[in-house]
Formats: C-alpha cells, sequence, structure tokens
C-alpha cells in the first residue's frame, strides 16, 4: 500500500479511530491490532509474501529467547551466526541471486566456458531489506546484552511489522521502537498535530517536489548523453539529487508523522543533509537509520579506526556493502564506493552551525553538494557505462550550454527546489521544516491549505509514483 494512494487515504482514520476509540485502554489489544493492520498494509502489496515476513520475524523472536538459554558465549554466538545466516541468505535469494547467476555466467565466459546458467523470475518482496536490518539489528543487541529478548510474540511481530517504517524505514532499534510496545500509550492532541504536520511537509516533498524533479532526471537519464546539451545532463544529475531527497525524506517525514498519531515515536533519518560541509558530515545527516546501522554493525566489529590501513580498509567495504545494499547492480556498488573514496581523506571537524554562516561555509557546502551530486549520476543510471557516459558528455557538450542552462534555470521545478531550499535553511536546527511556525493562525492555517491545494493538483491517486526506496 503506498502512502500516496486512495488506499492509504481510506486505511489510516480507520485504523486511527478503532486503535484509539476501541482499543485504547488496553495495551495488548492494542498491539495486537497494530500488528494485524500492519500485516494487511503490507498483504495488500502482495499477501504471498506476508509468510516471508512472518517466517522471518519468528525466528529471529525464538534465536533471541534462546540466546537467555545458553551456558556459554559459544552456544550464543552460534545461534547469532544462525541468525546471520538465515537473514542474508533470504535478503540474497529474493534481492541478488540473478545477480550472482549471471556474474558467475560472465566469469565463466571470459575464461571460455559458455555456462548460460538459468535466472529465476525471483520477485523482490517490498522492504525485504528493511525489515530484515530491523529483524537481525535485534538479534545482535541481544547477543551483545543491548536490550533483553522479548518475550511476547505479538509485540516483537508488530515491533518487526510496524505498518509506518515496514518498507523503507526508518530502520529502528529494539531500544528504541519494542520497548514503546512494552509501553502504555495515551493519546496526545499535541503529538497527534505536530505528526499530521509533519506528514503534511513529506507529502508536500514527495508529491509537489520529488515527482516534479522526476520528470526532468527521468527524461535526461533516459536519453542520449551524446546529443545532450552538458548544462543538460548536469540539471539532470541535480534534479535527481533533489528527487531523491524529496522521495525518501518525504517518506521517512511521513513515517514519523503518521507513527506520532499512534503514540510512538522514531527516529531521525534526515537531518538536511544537503546543508553538509563535508562528506563525513553528509552521512551524519542523510539515512542516518542505515549509516548508523552499518558503522555500529560492520564498520566498528571490523575494526573501526583501528590503523590508517584499517581504516581505509574498513571503510572502503563499509560504503561499497552499503552500495550493494541498494540493489543488485555495480552502480550501486560504484556509488557506496565512490562515497567511501570521498571519506576517507576528510576528517568529520564540523561544529554545530553558526546561526550566520560565514561564507568559507557556504563554499564548504557547494562543494559538498556537488561531490554528492556526481555520485548519484552512479546510483540512478541504469550501468556503469551509462554513468560513464553521463560524465564524459557532460564535459564534451559543454560549449552547447547556454540555451539549455537558461530553459533549466526558468522551470517551475526550479522554483520548488528553491523553495525547499529557504523553508529548510530557515528550520535547519528544528527536527522538521514545520516544526515551529512562529506565524498567527490565520497564517499557518493558509499555509497549510495552500500546501495541500498543490499536493492534489500534483496527485495522480490511481497510478501514483512510488517511493524510490521501495525498490530497495
Amino acid at each position: 500500500m503506498l502512502f500516496n494512494s486512495f488506499a492509504f487515504l481510506v486505511f489510516l482514520p480507520v485504523v486511527f479511530v478503532i486503535y484509539w476509540f476501541v482499543f485504547g485502554r488496553n495495551l495488548k489489544l492494542q498491539n495486537a491490532f497494530v500488528l494485524a493492520a500492519s500485516y494487511f498494509f503490507y498483504g495488500w502489496w502482495d499477501w504471498r509474501f506476508l509468510s516471508l515476513l512472518f517466517a522471518s520475524s519468528v525466528i529471529d523472536l525464538l534465536l533471541g529467547q534462546g540466546m537467555v538459554r545458553c551456558r556459554t558465549a559459544i552456544q550464543k554466538k552460534w545461534l547469532l551466526t544462525v541468525s546471520i545466516v538465515i537473514n542474508l541468505t533470504l535478503l540474497g535469494f529474493f534481492k541478488y541471486f540473478n545477480f550472482f547467476i549471471e556474474g558467475m555466467d560472465d566469469l565463466l565466459s571470459v575464461v571460455g566456458f559458455q555456462a548460460n546458467l538459468p535466472t529465476l523470475r525471483v520477485i523482490l518482496p517490498i522492504g525485504i531489506s528493511f525489515y530484515t536490518f530491523q529483524s537481525l539489528g535485534y538479534v545482535i543487541d541481544v547477543y551483545r546484552g543491548h536490550v533483553k529478548p522479548g518475550k511476547d510474540p505479538v509485540t516483537f511481530l508488530a515491533f518487526v511489522s510496524f505498518f509506518p517504517q515496514l518498507v523503507a524505514g526508518p530502520i529502528e532499534r529494539a531500544k528504541d521502537l519494542l520497548t514503546q510496545f512494552q509501553r502504555s500509550r495515551v493519546f496526545v492532541l499535541e503529538d497527534a498535530n505536530d505528526g499530521l504536520r509533519r506528514m503534511l511537509w513529506g507529502f508536500f516533498k514527495k508529491i509537489v517536489i520529488a515527482d516534479n524533479c522526476a520528470t526532468i532526471s527521468d527524461t535526461i537519464f533516459a536519453g542520449d548523453p551524446a546529443t545532450t546539451p552538458g548544462i543538460a545532463l548536469f540539471f539532470g544529475a541535480f534534479f535527481f539529487a533533489f528527487q531523491i531527497y524529496g522521495d525518501f525524506s518525504g517518506y521517512s517525514d511521513i513515517a514519523i508523522g503518521c507513527a506520532r498519531l499512534f503514540g510512538f515515536k522514531l527516529s531521525q533519518n534526515f537531518n538536511y543533509p544537503y546543508f553538509s560541509r563535508n562528506i563525513p558530515e553528509f552521512w551524519r545527516r542523510w539515512h542516518i537509520s542505515l549509516s548508523s546501522w552499518f558503522r555500529d554493525y560492520l564498520y566498528i566489529p571490523l575494526g573501526g579506526y583501528n590503523t590508517k590501513w584499517g581504516r581505509l580498509r574498513n571503510v572502503m567495504i563499509t560504503f561499497t556493502v552499503s552500495g550493494f545494499w541498494h540493489g543488485a547492480n555495480w552502480t550501486y556498488m560504484a556509488w557506496g564506493a565512490l562515497h567511501g573514496t570521498y571519506f576517507i581523506p576528510e576528517k568529520d571537524r564540523s561544529k554545530k552551525p553558526a546561526k550566520v554562516p560565514q561564507l568559507s561555509e557556504f563554499r564548504q557546502i557547494a562543494s559538498t553538494f556537488l561531490l554528492v551530486t556526481f555520485a548519484w549520476i552512479f546510483f540512478r543510471a541504469t550501468s556503469i557505462h551509462a554513468a560513464l557516459d553521463h560524465f564524459k558528455y557532460m564535459v564534451l557538450n559543454i560549449g552547447e550550454s547556454l540555451g539549455a542552462m537558461i530553459l533549466y534555470c526558468w522551470r517551475f521545478e526550479m522554483l520548488f527546489v528553491v523553495l525547499l531550499l529557504i523553508v529548510e535553511w530557515r528550520s535547519r536546527t528544528d527536527a522538521y521544516a514545520m516544526a515551529r511556525l512562529p506565524f498567527s493562525i490565520v497564517v499557518r492555517w493558509s499555509l497549510y491549505i495552500a500546501m495541500i491545494y498543490a499536493i492534489v493538483l500534483n496527485i495522480d491517486l490511481v497510478s501514483s509514483h512510488e517511493f524510490i526506496y521501495f525498490q530497495f
């Protein structure tokens, strides 16, 4: 079920009313209803994969409980290994099976064997990368003693499948979200208002900004770079940068706001990443729940910053794997490796942003944004060859660019981007852009109505654009 669909428009208020007005005084019934609603939400896409979600959740629940009964550290490590193997095998089969088969086929052909290994028509279960990491993170935390294993199956299953963040995060830790399922929740009007306001901002970023930027970036990346002006190729990457930001951070805002309606607080997933002054700061602000997951469960176990060469190795492994997490394509690994290359020579010396930034900070922000935007070309391209062609003709065709630059700078999509930057710069110290609106009630409601009107003008409830991260 898409957030930007008619089905969700009906689903959310029905679930909200039943949750608070029917089960509001009984924690167990609330959790059971959240579980049922979450499975209905997920099954709306394809009910066949409910069994996969259920099975993987139950396995990790039992393994976590089994660790309590282990008498030795070796026994606990065996259970942890079982969880890692099962989770990554399921993820690997559904997401990467054909990639590895085709790679093996290509490798054999290089040495003279024509194997023609068979591929499968494997459907990628929506959200599998997210709920797999959330469930696996729970088992690792139980093993490390950071959380106690869940005893109530309903509570744990609801934690793994919580519908606001099930299919695209934030990837929550058990100490943050599972514990909220174990505590009584009461309706707080202020929290609900904040949740609705954050959802409104998320829908605006997704539908008005991201989907409109997509009309430009999709057209340019689908074209022939050899016949496209260089500045147009740059603007293709530029608008994709705001498409993916508006799309994914918009989803996170909707998810966080939706959870607030039900008395839950999800983790902050974006913190104005395009205002970062260097690449390490960018990764403290972009997809925070995933970058912190890889830091805690991969980078640090590899050794972290133990030696100079150890840091280089561990950074490159972590970023390349995080790129591969996004999809079964060499382009994602190249994107991750490029960010690792950016990251290595820098140390995050970022101080708290000044209220009135200096000119040097604006230069740092601009240069960091350009580095990130160039990396997005690999992320968006269909192949390494296509990405390199994009770079190549962006330089070679630069002489044909004056007219194209004027054209793109005056498009209404650029006005949306400028509006986004102004609004977020003004509120860059807040949790999100509309967290505090220092206006009268008349001005605030005029703003809300204008945003809703813009959303309605741009939304297509019948054939809505999927969120980009649904494919991961």
